[in-house]
């Protein structure tokens, strides 16, 4: 196995290993009715927080894993660091609109170590990596993986980047998820704000329309339009061969207007293959849903926005939900929209689909509806016939209109408990519009009354048989915690034996065990994965990484060919916090795409 860079830390005092269990039917043959029952269990040897500059500079990850009373080696498996070459591909080196590798101003080509998420897909006798970029311009890749047949060891044959012309791009791609069908369901965060002019000139280089990587001039004419961006992105691939060219022949890639147009962190399909919950990263965001018609299909839809009904102030608080409809539209209705919705057929505007009252929030006429989201306070109309507009291109904006909540705060990753009928979402950093008389509260919603609280919550919603979730409640917090400057966790703000900013998650299923990764600067140093045994409330740490990292893409595959992977990517070593760490230059930033394990078939 590659082990590079690794350091794998035995079981401690202060680090002890977790058991899970619980209950669920066995197979076999009986002559009985009664069925039999097998108790499934899990424990990781856990790992210390790191303390040491050592420690700090390499992935930390469990050595062993314990399934159902047998033992397993374990550790972190590097399949490919960006810039890393694998038959003709480069991985992470970002392209053009006409297939030419980004220039920086420096005359050097633009490699992101900015890989968020990356997908298995086991698919036409292959197994597949599909992996997306978190910047802008961004890129999807796939690459071939061979995989041992005796060990499950995964390891790169081939990379090569995937064409994102058709689509016009590709936006700050976060997390994603393995759709019920095999293919990668990836997002685009952090949309551009269409009120703004300019507010999409980073896609300038992917355009042409830069004279390097980094110099935004404003070209005479631009093929930019804020509207582009912001929505879920699919790729699947639709063969064995990748082919030859620069960009792989095997995947098609499709962005989902119908979805809505958020800050996308994560869209998460249920098993039913039509419902999807949608994730919204930032400050004053929602919480949202989408009904796909077609089971399989996410090209048309209805989306829906939640209301929150505060129960309870506890521990993050408790609430009901209430789904507010916002329409139904197909991804042919939406794109048509964008490329041609404006006055006199031309590509639509912000204009067009809203009055704002020229900017003016202190006096909003009663035509005008006053509310707050993520681009703050603003007075707003839709402008007739552009109901359908507002709904899918300006979703936070016009959900905040008809009454849905827009106080969430940094809203992330999302998983799924289907013994239990259980969603997961984890919000990052509890605070800002949460926060009962906030500042950006308004008088008629105010709808999340809750403490501070900057290390963050995990929430569960519970779904009922149409997967519909009816309210939220807290899981697991992060504790605020001043260490002495004495102590070895100086300078950390959470309690490093808690979770800092949850961020993505992902659930091992039959084995009660949600699994939580970190998004995390002060909170700790060094960000960390987490084992949460569901029935115990127990936490284990399994694995830490170098500085200025950030823990991104944990996802659980309990079987492909039959071991089980837990997929994990380092982004942007020594890239969020403690640049000043760097001690071998560049090469030490390059981010790491691998996986814990491998792990026994646990389906």
């Amino acid at each position: 196995m590659n082990k590079s860079v690794i350091a794998l830390f035995p079981l401690t005092a202060i680090a002890a290993a977790v058991a899970v269990a619980v209950t669920a039917c066995g197979g076999g043959s009986s002559s009985s009715s009664t069925p039999t029952t097998t108790a499934k269990t899990i424990s990781f040897a856990e790992i210390a927080y790191p303390t040491t500059d050592a420690e700090k500079r390499v992935i930390n990850a469990s050595s062993t894993v314990t399934v159902d009373g047998t033992a397993h080696t374990i550790g972190y498996n590097t399949i490919l660091r960006s810039g890393d070459q694998r038959g003709d591909g480069i991985f992470g080196l970002m392209y053009d609109v006409d297939g030419n590798p980004l220039v920086m101003t420096d005359n050097s080509q633009y490699i992101s170590d900015s890989n968020d998420h990356s997908t298995l897909l086991d698919v036409h006798s292959k197994v597949f990596m599909v992996s997306q970029f978190e910047s802008s311009n961004a890129g999807f890749y796939i690459t071939e993986l061979s995989q041992d047949t005796t060990s499950g060891e995964l390891s790169a044959v081939s990379t090569k980047p995937i064409d994102l012309a058709g689509i016009n791009g590709g936006w700050t791609h976060c997390a994603g998820m393995r759709t019920p069908w095999k293919s990668h369901l990836g997002s685009e965060e952090y949309e551009p704000n269409a009120a703004v002019a300019g507010s999409a000139n980073r896609m300038r280089a992917y355009y042409g329309e830069d004279s390097g990587y980094t110099n935004y001039v404003a070209p005479t004419t631009s093929r930019i339009n804020a509207y582009n961006y912001g929505f879920p992105v699919e790729a699947t691939v639709t063969g064995a061969d990748m082919g030859t060219g620069t960009f792989a022949s095997n995947v098609t890639v499709a962005k989902h207007y119908s979805m809505g147009r958020l800050a996308f962190e994560l869209s998460y399909v249920m098993p039913d293959s039509k419902t999807v919950y949608q994730s919204d990263d930032g400050a004053n965001v929602g919480f949202f849903r989408y009904d796909a018609d077609t089971a399989g299909d996410l090209s048309a839809g209805t989306l829906y926005a939640a209301k929150f009904t505060q129960t309870s102030a506890d521990n993050g608080g408790s609430f009901t939900i209430e789904w507010i409809s916002l329409g139904h539209a197909t991804d042919s209705e939406i794109r048509t929209l964008i490329d041609s919705g404006g006055s006199g057929g031309v590509p639509i505007t912000f204009s067009d689909i809203f009055d704002n009252n020229g900017g003016d929030t202190t006096t909003c006429p009663g035509t005008h509806t006053l509310v707050s989201t993520t681009t703050g306070k603003e007075c707003l109309m839709v402008n007739t016939g552009m109901e359908k507009a507002a709904a899918f291109l300006e979703t936070r904006r016009y959900a905040a209109m008809l009454g849905a909540t827009t106080e969430l705060n940094k809203e992330e990753g999302i998983t799924f408990d289907a013994e239990h009928n259980r969603l997961f979402v984890a919000m990052s950093d509890v605070s800002k519009g949460m926060e009962d008389g906030h500042s950006s509260d308004l008088s008629t919603y105010n709808h999340i009354r809750v403490a501070k609280n900057n290390c963050g919550t995990v929430y569960a919603l519970d779904v009922d048989a149409g997967y519909i979730a009816t309210n939220m409640y807290p899981v697991v917090s992060g504790t605020p915690t001043t260490y002495d400057a004495a102590s070895p966790y100086y300078g950390n703000t959470c309690d490093v034996n808690g979770i800092a900013n949850p961020d993505n998650v992902t659930f091992i299923p039959g084995y009660n065990t949600l699994i939580i990764g970190e998004d995390t600067g002060s909170g700790h140093q060094t960000d960390l994965i987490w084992s949460y045994d569901m029935a115990t409330s127990a936490l284990t740490r399994i694995q830490s990484t170098p500085y200025g990292s950030e823990t991104t893409s944990p996802y659980f595959y309990p079987n492909i060919n039959g071991f089980g992977y837990m997929m994990s990517v380092i982004q942007h070593p020594y890239g969020e916090s403690d640049t000043n760490m760097v001690t071998e230059g560049s090469a030490e930033r390059r981010a790491y795409t691998g996986y814990v394990g491998p792990f026994p078939a646990m389906d």
